[in-house]
């Protein structure tokens, strides 16, 4: 019974696979929202006036800050999120990657235990 256990083995890690992938998928989202939420900040700093009073909230209390700092922040927040964005879509397409071969080597295990059993 050497194939059943190799073939639980293998249909367990895919299974950890799918687990990862959704992991990281939802990790993206998240991201994706945090994104469209700065880049909506970023455009509503464009209309404001060069002397507009900015409050960062920082915990319970609205803290001042200048327009230009808060600018800044934003800008630098936009990019950390594209590029973690960009680091978790290399995730993706290693996980499908990964899934895809682990896929095809449960089906050929499959294949050899009904085989094994009919014979």
């Amino acid at each position: 019974m050497a194939a059943a256990q190799q073939l639980e083995k293998e249909m367990a890690a895919f299974q950890n696979l799918q687990k990862e992938f959704s992991k990281v998928i939802q990790s993206r989202a998240q991201l994706e929202s945090q994104l469209k939420e700065n880049e909506m900040v970023a455009k509503e700093f464009e209309l404001l006036k060069e002397n507009a009073t900015v409050y960062k909230l920082i915990g319970p209390v609205l803290v001042k800050q200048d327009k230009p700092e808060a600018t800044v922040n934003v800008k630098k927040r936009i990019e950390f999120i594209t590029s973690e964005i960009k680091r978790l879509e290399g995730q993706i397409k290693d996980l499908n990657q990964k899934q895809d071969a682990k896929k095809e080597e449960v089906m050929r295990l499959q294949q050899e235990y009904q085989q094994q059993i009919a014979a």
